[in-house]
């Protein structure tokens, strides 16, 4: 990966039940995943220093490298589980990556992605456009 964040930089990630809440970078949207009331979405972008420092973070764990998200022998699975999608575009290269959250143990890479991606979220969750996205009704079971 390069150096320095390189112009073509973007990300989308599409995660938890269904896949239904998503933050996505290449259209400047984040939808929120409502349960009951279906998904809201609103244009939501983020600045240069926040891409630049979650650039820094996927560079960290080499984002571009291939990935097991699968655990040696995990014959436990758990239901229901989310599943993260992430699609990246760093320096004209495009990877897809998949992640199930149905296993009960989990990989180093998997707990990677994972903060990665509460990371990313958490700076959505502290701007003022999702702040003012619908709650969320109902849970899965």
């Amino acid at each position: 990966m390069p150096e320095q964040m390189p112009d073509d930089f973007d990300f989308s990630i599409q995660f938890g039940m269904g896949k239904k809440n998503g933050i996505n970078t290449f259209e400047g949207t984040v939808t929120k995943d409502l349960i009951l009331d279906g998904t809201a979405t609103t244009e939501i972008n983020f600045t240069k220093e926040q891409m630049n420092n979650i650039y820094k973070k996927m560079k960290e764990i080499n984002v571009l490298e291939t990935k097991n998200f699968t655990p040696e022998s995990d014959n436990c699975v758990q239901q229901p589980h989310g599943e993260d999608e992430w699609k990246i575009r760093i320096d004209g290269r495009a990877v897809t990556l998949f992640i199930s959250g149905k296993y009960c143990t989990t990989t180093n890479d998997t707990k990677q992605m994972i903060r990665l991606r509460d990371y990313i979220f958490n700076i959505v969750k502290s701007k003022q456009e999702y702040k003012e996205l619908p709650k969320s009704k109902g849970m899965y079971h």
